[in-house]
């Protein structure tokens, strides 16, 4: 969410400062209970945070602006603390709203569901929200609550790291973290929450790796829980996957173009982001058949139903095989990959919002 708000700042700073005068509100944690007893009671810190701290101080800032945009849903509690005709809300995607909308699917305390409701009420007197796909509007707006005319689709962007070009100090270092040379390097890039479908992941590596023993799964975002550790020792492929931290954007992005095949086997995503930064950078994608995959990936990339390893498995050999034996087709694929990311971009995020906030703003003062 950080990338979103940072992004389109800098976008509105330097390519629309005559029609909008950006100011960022984002207040450093405030601790309290985690300076006395570190641990668990940062996470009481960082709700306290949330819940009291940031309301308070945007609540005194009401006054100050024409406008105001929350780029985080699950900080669209905000709204009840600001004018509501004049705040836009960013929604990402439902996930943090699904301990409300589908409590059976995600059962939470009482109390988890009381601020959820909260930042939904919020979301839902906002003014106007802006969606990251039409699959996460068409799922917004059936819940009810915001009907389709307060909604508008604005597609996220690339980071302007992602490219296809070398960058020799990026690719050096992607390089050293990485290791291994001659291996086949298939790439994750994301969390590891129930959603992303890990062990979908290890299962379809697992597979590959069986008929290609010189793949390597190679996984951004941190380490594996427990159950993901037990998969890969139960597959015998342990030793054959390399887990990295989140990365800094540039060597993130050298990662990207030194990996064979990206893989996203997700089974909810508002955005898919990986799909997007792992095309701009010229490399294949496989992905989940789902709305929002298929939306942002296009014909950039390859789509397989969730729980079928056989038809993961075919889809990553296939392309293996054609990088292997026919360089022009692979060239074309890389090529389709990287056109279709160029039809993402800030630019156009920060031109579209640009014009929303016009629309907005012009509403409130009618």
């Amino acid at each position: 969410m950080d990338l979103v708000a940072d992004m389109l700042l800098e976008r509105l700073r330097t390519e629309h400062e005559a029609a909008v005068a950006a100011t960022l509100v984002r207040p450093p944690m405030r601790r309290r209970l985690s300076l006395l007893a570190p641990g668990r009671t940062l996470i009481v810190d960082r709700i306290m945070n949330r819940i009291l701290d940031y309301p308070r101080l945007v609540g005194k800032l009401a006054g100050s602006f024409d406008l105001f945009h929350i780029v985080d849903h699950s900080y669209a509690h905000l709204v009840h603390a600001l004018p509501a005709a004049r705040t836009i809300v960013t929604c990402h995607d439902l996930d943090a709203f699904r301990s409300v909308l589908e409590p059976a699917r995600e059962p939470r305390s009482a109390a988890f569901r009381a601020m959820t409701r909260r930042i939904l009420s919020g979301l839902r007197q906002a003014a106007h929200v802006a969606c990251d796909t039409e699959a996460t509007r068409d799922g917004l707006v059936s819940t009810g609550g915001v009907a389709i005319e307060r909604t508008t689709v604005i597609h996220n962007g690339p980071h302007p790291s992602c490219t296809p070009e070398a960058e020799s100090t990026a690719d050096a270092e992607a390089a050293r973290i990485v290791g291994g040379g001659g291996r086949i390097d298939l790439l994750h890039v994301g969390s590891t929450i129930d959603r992303k479908r890990i062990d979908l992941l290890l299962r379809v590596f697992a597979a590959v790796h069986r008929d290609r023993p010189e793949v390597r799964l190679v996984r951004v975002g941190g380490a594996f829980g427990a159950d993901h550790r037990r998969l890969a020792r139960e597959f015998g492929v342990e030793l054959d996957i390399v887990v990295l931290p989140f990365l800094d954007r540039a060597t993130l992005a050298a990662i990207y173009r030194r990996s064979v095949v990206v893989l996203l086997p997700s089974e909810r995503e508002g955005f898919g982001l990986p799909v997007l930064e792992s095309m701009a950078c010229g490399t294949p994608v496989v992905a989940s058949d789902i709305c929002a995959l298929r939306e942002v990936g296009g014909d950039g990339a390859v789509y397989c139903p969730l729980d079928d390893v056989e038809a993961w498995k075919q889809a990553i050999e296939s392309l293996l095989d054609e990088r292997r034996r026919d360089p022009a087709a692979w060239a074309a694929r890389r090529g389709r990959a990287v056109a279709r990311a160029a039809s993402f971009s800030w630019t156009q995020y920060a031109a579209s919002v640009t014009s929303l906030y016009e629309r907005v703003a012009g509403r409130a003062a009618c």
